[in-house]
């Protein structure tokens, strides 16, 4: 049998409180809309189509050729939303699931489940539920004496009798494609908010005697919608703790998951030791055998084994195998550190690439620059790579010793194994092997410090 999704992502969410729609909001790097097509694709469907609407553009970018995309120009309602489908499913027989772009803690484990049921019982449709405690909000699933489905109400259209259920729709359904459109097309608007229910599919399809199940969720949370910033923090945590517990059972040891935030995209080898208030985003790949923190952000940063981070901000760039890095180091985007680079404390790099074994070690600014194997940066050593216009670039060569205080000043190139002289100011090449200073020697002036002291005595006198 064939299975189909459709994913509801039309709405702007207005209380959002925001220009984007909804469904573009980010839970743990991922748009809410990307992780609920990953959990449908997991599902091994064969065609998906997304419904969008508000910057529907925006939203069919994001999620790119992977699915078939449908418009609804006036948010009309849900029914009035998975109509706008039609087109895409003519002359298809098999059966469709239908989710909400905005529940990003769902998960394919459960769709099977919902599929699994549909296929078994042979249903029209069969819905998705939950049973809450405090079920305000939410559309009440209304039974029979024997437990069948009778109908499924809004809350803003509900009873005080039918107010008091505690069984809610989830808003998840699967679908017989054959009779669906037909059905949809029956639809009224006729309710308190004016819009075209999907849920009063399940009503019609009862009214003409077809079979409608129910499936109810072992979890609410995986359900939870969202519908305002509350409710997207209340998601990323549960989300959030989902990632570290996946990451724990992997083999990554985490110290306090409380204050530990981690992507859904993010991949940590095995005996990687996560210090607290670490943020680890975007697409970053980290080896085993690494420490990560305290107090370290990492954004689409690679890094390889037995790397050590303590304190530091690094943001797309390459970071080798036993590379030691901070406290307080910014390694901003465009760089590669070979194996064995230690960058130490109050150290800033941009765009530069540091051979194996080089050594940064503290308060350098290294920009636009080209480190040989083994150097040595001396401390507070700036490469001056921007002139104002443009920005030119450093070469060191292999083994070369920068002493401290040393302004290189770009373009220019530092030989194999030559040296600086502390506080240099280097503005010509310095050939392989050679010294290269720039200081005027040095010159003393006796008893200059009692003159100054007398003479301020007599100031202010």
């Amino acid at each position: 049998m064939q299975l189909a999704a459709v994913i509801l992502a039309a709405g702007k969410g207005t209380r959002m409180k925001s220009g984007l729609p909804k469904v573009l909001h980010q839970v743990c790097g991922r748009a809410m809309v990307e992780h609920v097509l990953q959990a449908v694709q997991e599902v091994s469907v064969q065609k998906t189509v997304l419904v969008v609407g508000y910057q529907g553009d925006l939203v069919a970018e994001l999620v790119g050729d992977s699915v078939e995309t449908a418009y609804q120009a006036e948010q009309l309602g849900t029914a009035h939303a998975l109509l706008q489908c039609c087109d895409a499913f003519k002359g298809y027989d098999g059966d469709i699931l239908v989710v909400c772009g905005d529940t990003p803690l769902l998960r394919h484990q459960t769709l099977s489940q919902l599929y699994a049921e549909h296929s078994r019982s042979g249903s029209a449709a069969t819905v998705l539920t939950a049973v809450l405690a405090d079920p305000t909000g939410y559309g009440r699933v209304i039974r029979n004496a024997t437990g069948g489905i009778m109908k499924i109400v809004e809350q803003k259209d509900a009873v005080p009798a039918e107010l008091a259920v505690t069984e809610i729709n989830t808003g998840v359904y699967c679908f017989k494609a054959e009779g669906l459109f037909e059905a949809l097309s029956q639809i009224r608007s006729d309710n308190a908010q004016g819009e075209y229910y999907l849920t009063d599919i399940i009503e019609y399809y009862i009214g003409r005697g077809d079979s409608v199940g129910a499936v109810i969720a072992d979890d609410f949370a995986e359900v939870m919608g969202v519908n305002d910033r509350c409710q997207l923090a209340v998601v990323e945590k549960v989300l959030r703790r989902r990632i570290l517990d996946r990451l724990m059972m992997s083999g990554v040891t985490i110290m306090d998951p409380a204050s530990t935030f981690i992507d859904d995209t993010v991949d940590i080898g095995a005996d990687t030791f996560i210090y607290p208030f670490t943020f680890v985003e975007g697409k970053s790949k980290i080896g085993e055998n690494c420490r990560i923190g305290p107090s370290t952000r990492l954004v689409n940063v690679t890094l390889g084994c037995r790397v050590n981070v303590q304190n530091s901000v690094i943001t797309e760039s390459r970071v080798d195998d036993g590379c030691n890095i901070g406290p307080f180091a910014y390694i901003r985007p465009g760089c590669v550190l070979e194996k064995d680079v230690k960058v130490g404390d109050f150290v800033e790099l941009k765009n530069s690439h540091l051979d194996q074994g080089c050594k940064v070690p503290h308060l350098s600014y290294v920009g636009d620059a080209d480190v040989g194997r083994g150097s040595n940066i001396g401390c507070g050593t700036i490469t001056c790579n921007y002139d104002g216009v443009k920005k030119s670039r450093t070469w060191v060569g292999a083994y070369a010793f920068i002493g401290s205080n040393t302004n290189l000043v770009a373009p220019v190139v530092v030989g194999d194994g030559a040296i600086t002289g502390a506080g240099s100011t280097i503005t010509k090449d310095v050939p392989p092997g050679a010294l290269g200073i720039t200081r005027d020697k040095q010159k003393n002036i006796e008893g200059w410090a009692q003159k100054r002291k007398n003479h301020l005595a007599k100031t202010e006198e």
